[in-house]
């Protein structure tokens, strides 16, 4: 469920996004740094509107106004951390803009792959501290969760201001909690900074609720993978390849074949129906949807386009803002690009561009060819090295080739100009008025050959 601006719900989510992210060594704030295409942050927005929050606030810090103006949208809003003072006085920032009936969670802009089950489970006690924790072999670097011998939570400790026997538990806080708003606007108002840091943890949130008689509770993250965050360019790719290899196993439950499951790039949305099969190396971007059967060779690059069943697209070809019907042959190395239309069976060969085309139904473009701003007919043959001239230097015009048509390679087709139905046009012409129908015209120099004629001999003093 997406939120929306008439939402019910008394959940409320802050996200953290202050950060400078120093070890990105980037003018770029860390959480617009991007995953799968999209910003760090863009992917902790998308998993918290599962939830249908009734608010969102992200907490901004460096890099000015670059994070609110990049995602400026409805139901989102931004507030200022300056200076950054620690987790809880970031949380703090946010509380005057949301309501303290109800819940609030709070996330991290650079924790791109959280899960909506596991933030669902995280927000279903209503009257909880709940604390998303995990199991790490190596826990250096995180918060500790402390318990006792019974397992009741105590509070978690910093690593900087942790004992060596605390140093040495395993599980570790990530920093995702939730709470009745109501409560934890009262703990921020309470928090010291008496640390090795000289901050305000959100973490201290723990004993006070426990001071107060709150029960506070645990949720372990199923996949450690899901509560990473990001803090350099090798954990960014690191988490751009789970990011893939988790996708990759959803498209093969589905049916699909990946020939190599470690070399397949999404960037976006890619729906397949059964028995499609996509070769190594393949990048798909934005909303892409490939039908029944459809065959995606090496090396391919499609975006926001969408394949009908049982077509082939050979490798090295890249298609982008087209739509492709059934039964088509596409590539290799085939350019299709935007506002074009394949009718059914239509086939688009080697080195062909094609921009704002609508090609019919069995028509063929097979070989070394550009065309732009055409509508082609039903069982077209167009011969290589033909060329629309749809560009006056000013303004582009179409050209308009109708059903039947053959056109002979070496063509240029100077629009606006007509084909009519069933008309041919011989190797080499040059057309500047309309074909008529079922004739053939042609537009060429007059054969010569010249007697006596010899070849040039190089000069050997040269």
């Amino acid at each position: 469920m997406n939120m929306t601006d008439s939402s019910t719900s008394d959940l409320s989510v802050v996200i953290l996004a202050a950060g400078k992210g120093t070890r990105m060594y980037s003018n770029l704030p860390k959480v617009l740094h991007r995953l799968a295409h999209k910003p760090l942050l863009g992917h902790v927005i998308d998993a918290a509107k599962t939830l249908n929050p009734a608010h969102i606030v992200v907490v901004y810090g460096h890099g000015g106004e670059q994070v609110p103006n990049a995602f400026a949208q409805p139901g989102v809003r931004f507030v200022k951390q300056e200076p950054q003072r620690g987790t809880g006085h970031a949380v703090a920032q946010a509380m005057p803009l949301i309501p303290l009936s109800g819940r609030t969670l709070v996330l991290y802009g650079d924790v791109p792959l959280i899960r909506a089950q596991t933030l669902a489970a995280v927000c279903a006690s209503a009257q909880t501290l709940v604390v998303l924790t995990a199991e790490l072999a190596d826990p250096a670097g995180y918060g500790r969760i402390i318990r006792d011998k019974s397992g009741k939570f105590l509070r978690i400790a910093e690593e900087k201001d942790a004992t060596a026997e605390e140093k040495a538990v395993r599980e570790i806080n990530t920093g995702i909690v939730a709470a009745p708003t109501k409560a934890l606007a009262g703990w921020l108002m309470s928090l010291k900074n008496h640390n090795a840091q000289g901050e305000y943890y959100l973490t201290d949130i723990v004993p006070r609720a426990i001071a107060q008689g709150m029960n506070v509770a645990s949720v372990n993250a199923a996949n450690l993978w899901e509560v990473l965050g990001v803090n350099s360019r090798a954990q960014l790719a690191e988490l751009e390849r789970r990011y893939q290899h988790e996708y990759a196993l959803r498209l093969m439950a589905v049916g699909v074949t990946l020939r190599d499951p470690a070399r397949i790039d999404i960037r976006g949305d890619l729906h397949c129906g059964q028995d499609v099969e996509i070769d190594v190396n393949c990048v798909f971007q934005g909303k892409v949807h490939l039908a029944e059967g459809v065959v995606v060779g090496a090396n391919c690059y499609i975006k926001d386009a969408e394949i009908g069943a049982g077509t082939v697209i050979a490798p090295m070809s890249v298609i982008d803002g087209a739509k492709v019907g059934p039964e088509c042959r596409i590539g290799p190395f085939a350019r299709i690009r935007p506002e074009t239309t394949l009718a059914a069976h239509a086939h688009v060969g080697n080195f062909v561009e094609m921009k704002k085309v609508d090609l019919g139904e069995g028509s063929k473009v097979n070989h070394l060819t550009y065309l732009g701003d055409a509508t082609v007919g039903r069982n077209v043959n167009v011969g290589a090295g033909t060329i629309t001239c749809n560009y006056d230097g000013a303004n582009k015009h179409r050209t308009v080739i109708e059903d039947d048509a053959f056109i002979g390679s070496d063509t240029q087709l100077v629009a606006p100009v007509r084909v009519g139905k069933g008309a041919t046009l011989g190797a080499g012409t040059t057309l500047t008025k309309d074909a008529p129908p079922g004739e053939l015209t042609i537009s060429r120099a007059k054969q010569t050959a010249i007697a006596g004629w010899k070849r040039p001999v190089k000069n050997k003093a040269g």
